[in-house]
């Protein structure tokens, strides 16, 4: 099995990176409306937007994404590395591209000054839990998810 690497996503990712951008909204049952892909694509692209994008590659074929944004930790007075989204494709699992993702995003946590890499997944994604237990510490904060008023 060939080596995982993984660089920032580029320009010409689009058709790969919507294949597994679709594969992850699969995952989690989300429907597909070409309007959310045309928004994160173009946050993506955007340099001055907060979203960036990962892409893990194997023998040069893209098997893994990863979105991740700065944000402010005011209770430390620091900023940390949230990942919002981490998918690696079905036949990619158990190849170390999710594993080498969140190595990636402890060095740009590490070259950027932040204080951690932060991430919430589902309480029944047990294969992503597996991998996650591994590396980072669980924390105790439950979360929650407030609508907007109407």
């Amino acid at each position: 099995m060939s080596a995982v690497t993984v660089r920032p996503v580029a320009a010409d990712d689009r058709e790969a990176w919507a294949t597994l951008y679709r594969g992850y909204r699969d995952f989690y049952g989300k429907p597909h409306d070409p309007a959310v892909y045309e928004t994160v694509w173009g946050w993506l692209q955007d340099p001055a937007h907060e979203t960036r994008g990962l892409i893990a590659e194997r023998a040069g074929v893209p098997v893994g994404i990863g979105h991740f944004r700065r944000f402010a930790r005011p209770i430390d007075g620091s900023h940390g590395i949230y990942l919002d989204d981490l998918f690696t494709s079905e036949e990619a699992r158990g190849s170390g591209a999710g594993s080498a993702i969140l190595h990636r995003l402890a060095e740009i946590a590490r070259d950027e000054g932040a204080a951690l890499v932060r991430w919430i997944t589902a309480e029944s994604n047990a294969t992503a839990r597996s991998l996650y237990d591994r590396v980072a510490a669980q924390t105790p904060w439950v979360t929650y998810d407030l609508a907007p008023a109407e």
